[in-house]
């Protein structure tokens, strides 16, 4: 009797737990999803990711400065579930040509600037870092310093006179891809 009552117990503890870590992720994150989109003519470019917050902590620095983002380690570029970029045509990324798809998209931060890479295992948890040999590119792009800070992490696909851009801003810092 007293080992099905302990059984019982732990029974919805743990359906208390993964309940909690459910709603969490999922229904109400501490990091909102988000999804930008640049359509023209019959091109569509979309990233799918987290955005988390600032909430005064630093942001970019060394591993030892408990940065939440350590240089040189890799970045899911946001929170929860790894970052997606996928385009129906074939694009020119960072000046590379690029084949239509949908791709991992993350980065490798550093002080002055960041490798940014397109890996073939979308639809991941971002915790777990890639399989680098999945990699269909990479490329290093200048990471620039803001005047004033981005309380929230924030990738923005832009155009301007016929050229694209994705940018990535967040808390001093800014990295912006050409794309065409």
């Amino acid at each position: 009797m007293k080992i099905s009552r302990i059984l019982v117990f732990l029974l919805i503890l743990v359906l208390l737990f993964v309940g909690y870590m459910g709603y969490s992720t999922f229904i109400n994150p501490k990091s909102p999803k988000d999804t930008v989109t640049l359509t023209r003519e019959d091109l569509t470019i979309e990233v799918v990711y987290s955005r988390p917050y600032k909430k005064e902590r630093l942001i970019f620095g060394s591993a030892e400065d408990n940065a939440l983002v350590p240089f040189g380690k890799y970045w899911r570029l946001g929170a929860n579930a790894a970052s997606t970029f996928s385009t129906n045509k074939d694009i020119s990324f960072a000046g590379r040509p690029l084949k239509a798809g949908k791709y991992r998209l993350y980065a490798i931060p550093e002080a002055d600037h960041w490798v940014v890479a397109l890996n073939t295992e979308y639809g991941a948890f971002g915790y777990s870092e890639p399989d680098y040999s999945k990699d269909v590119m990479r490329v290093n792009v200048v990471a620039a310093q803001l005047l004033s800070p981005v309380e929230q992490f924030t990738i923005e696909l832009n155009e301007n006179d016929g050229n694209a851009t994705l940018s990535m801003r967040w808390d001093t810092t800014a990295v912006t891809v050409p794309l065409n």
